[in-house]
């Protein structure tokens, strides 16, 4: 092995030296510079997959780039493959069409449901992939104490991770309060990665500006829960890095861009953390984000620093992130700065996508699997009745969740509901309906009921195995029957989504990995998925916001206000559970 990587060493200084010609040059192009911010021009000369020159090189191969912007391939700096509903393999073909070349993944999703085997068949089904994808450690498994999960990952269950060498660290850290209060499992992870110069990521929703401070002494550095630009300018002040988002639900980009100046920028970056297959086909990814971007004003090299460079150097990938010698042959061909159109995309200096047309036979993962997606968590759940769905009451004023369009945050509402016969009965005239949050890992009678108000059906119901963090099964609708009929169609298809009306299956979504994933192709599941939408509009109105991925976040108590989880409704500001009635003088 030494051999081969010390002659793959002299090949490339004798290229960068002009002894012998490149694998590959790139000519005539203008170059975007992400060190200095300029434009600049020079042929690119490209061997063993590495940058080795920029000037006058001669090439095997040459690529004439003439009117052309040359940028360096992008990066995502949080995303959770999972959330895209598609293994690995078929994520990588969706991104890298849309130009980003990297990913920093947490596999928290999965890890949560299949604990130590989830994170292995995510590295696993990521090798041998054009894509670089690294990933973070998922520290918080489970999310919090306030719900049931599949699985428990403490520092010795994770520390075998950290010899891997896609492994940069520890995920998104949620559980403020044990950091806070030094709770000894927290501390054995957050020193496990210390102890090896690893990242920790941070989840610091909802935090005020010296709360942020405990965080930077755990040596958490990066954030991607900020929503307005105080918050954001928050955590630039006190030397974080800013992860801006925006994703299928959380659209960040707006309310933080204020927040961005010539002087922080390099301290920014852009991530997507969740969005679905059909808004990755239809937006992109990074590339969105930074096309976004330039519409609203800023600098159109400050955003591909943002999606780029900066990235790299947030977590050191000191190979990733620049056109420059020594670098990773990762670039775009793009048409021009201001649209970020996508002609090519070249990953190690093989072209992986020209003019939207995918090389499929570059996309092969490891074929040294030991596990198998479906075999990894079976959904294992009480049979349900619709009289454990019944929520009593003797006063109609509740507390409500309210939907907030587009944000994983909600409203806390107090509202007055119908009662009939001591019980609550769903209103679509109030766009009043119920939901309901099933414990599905353990087989045990956790059944968490509330009343929700945003998602505006008028008939049915829907229902997902997709519902953050512990992914128990999560439905809303007008009925009973129509919520316990969605329930038992996704609990047939081992995980999915689903949307019925009466006893009739309108559409569904089989996820046999985990609940969470499917490994058929991704142009067939975006179709599943405009079929599921399309049914979600019959039994409702239009809305402007995804109702599945919405659905999925209604459950994650660590994000404000009011949630439901299968131990019951959920407030944050209190940090406990509460009453769906309300007491009264409160």
């Amino acid at each position: 092995m030494g051999d081969i990587k010390t002659s793959a060493l002299e090949k490339k200084i004798k290229v960068a030296a002009k002894k012998i010609p490149a694998d590959l040059v790139v000519k005539n192009g203008t170059i975007v510079n992400v060190f200095t911010g300029e434009l600049m021009s020079g042929d690119i000369a490209i061997t063993e997959g590495t940058i080795v020159g920029i000037g006058s090189y001669d090439g095997v191969k040459i690529i004439d780039a003439r009117n052309k912007i040359i940028v360096p391939g992008f990066i995502d700096g949080h995303v959770h493959i999972e959330s895209s509903l598609l293994t690995p393999k078929e994520f990588s073909k969706v991104v890298m069409q849309h130009g980003v070349t990297s990913v920093i993944t947490d596999p928290h999703e999965i890890a949560n449901v299949a604990g130590a085997d989830g994170i292995q068949f995510m590295i696993e089904e990521s090798k041998n992939l054009p894509i670089d994808i690294y990933v973070m450690l998922s520290s918080c498994v489970p999310a919090t104490k306030f719900e049931n999960n599949g699985a428990l990952l403490n520092a010795k269950q994770l520390e075998p991770f950290l010899s891997e060498p896609e492994v940069l660290g520890l995920a998104e850290v949620m559980d403020f309060a044990s950091v806070k209060k030094g709770d000894s499992i927290m501390m054995d992870k957050l020193a496990m990665v210390q102890e090896i110069d690893g990242f920790i990521d941070g989840h610091a929703a909802g935090l005020t500006r010296e709360e942020l401070n405990i965080y930077l002494a755990a040596g958490i550095r990066t954030d991607h829960e900020s929503i307005n630009a105080q918050e954001a300018k928050d955590r630039l002040d006190l030397g974080m890095y800013l992860m801006i988002r925006e994703g299928t639900v959380a659209k960040d980009l707006t309310a933080l861009l204020p927040a961005v100046t010539v002087k922080n920028a390099r301290r920014c970056l852009f991530v997507t953390d969740d969005k679905l297959i059909d808004d990755l086909l239809e937006e992109g990814s990074i590339d969105h984000i930074v096309r976004l971007a330039i519409q609203k004003g800023l600098d159109p090299i400050t955003a591909i620093q943002m999606g780029t460079l900066n990235t790299a150097e947030c977590f050191n990938l000191t190979h990733l992130g620049a056109i420059a010698s020594g670098y990773q042959a990762d670039f775009l061909i793009l048409d021009d700065l201001e649209t970020i159109a996508i002609d090519q995309v070249y990953k190690k200096g093989v072209c992986i996508s020209d003019n939207g047309k995918l090389n499929s036979s570059l996309f092969e993962s490891s074929s040294e699997k030991k596990l198998n997606g479906a075999e990894l968590a079976k959904i294992n759940a009480q049979e349900l009745t619709t009289e454990a769905l019944a929520i009593p009451l003797t006063d109609p004023t509740c507390n409500v969740i309210g939907i907030i369009p587009n944000s994983l945050v909600t409203d806390h509402l107090k509202e007055k509901v119908t009662v009939e016969k001591g019980l609550f009965v769903p209103s679509t005239k109030k766009d009043q309906l119920k939901i309901a949050v099933i414990e599905r890992h353990k087989g045990t009678d956790h059944i968490g009921l509330g009343i929700v108000k945003g998602f505006r059906l008028k008939k049915g119901a829907i229902a997902t195995t997709v519902a953050h963090d512990s992914h128990n099964i999560v439905a809303v609708g007008t009925s009973d029957q129509e919520i316990l009929k969605a329930v038992e169609q996704v609990i047939k298809t081992n995980g999915g989504l689903a949307v019925v009306a009466g006893e009739q299956v309108l559409a569904s979504l089989a996820l046999p990995v985990a609940g969470l994933m499917t490994e058929s192709g991704y142009l067939e599941v975006d179709q599943t998925l405009k079929e599921l939408n399309k049914a979600a509009i019959m039994i409702g109105e239009t809305v402007n916001f995804n109702p599945f991925l919405t659905l999925s976040f209604l459950t994650l108590p660590v994000i404000p206000k009011l949630k439901l989880t299968d131990l019951g409704l959920f407030d944050f500001e209190s940090s406990s559970h509460i009453p769906i009635q309300v007491i009264k003088g409160q």
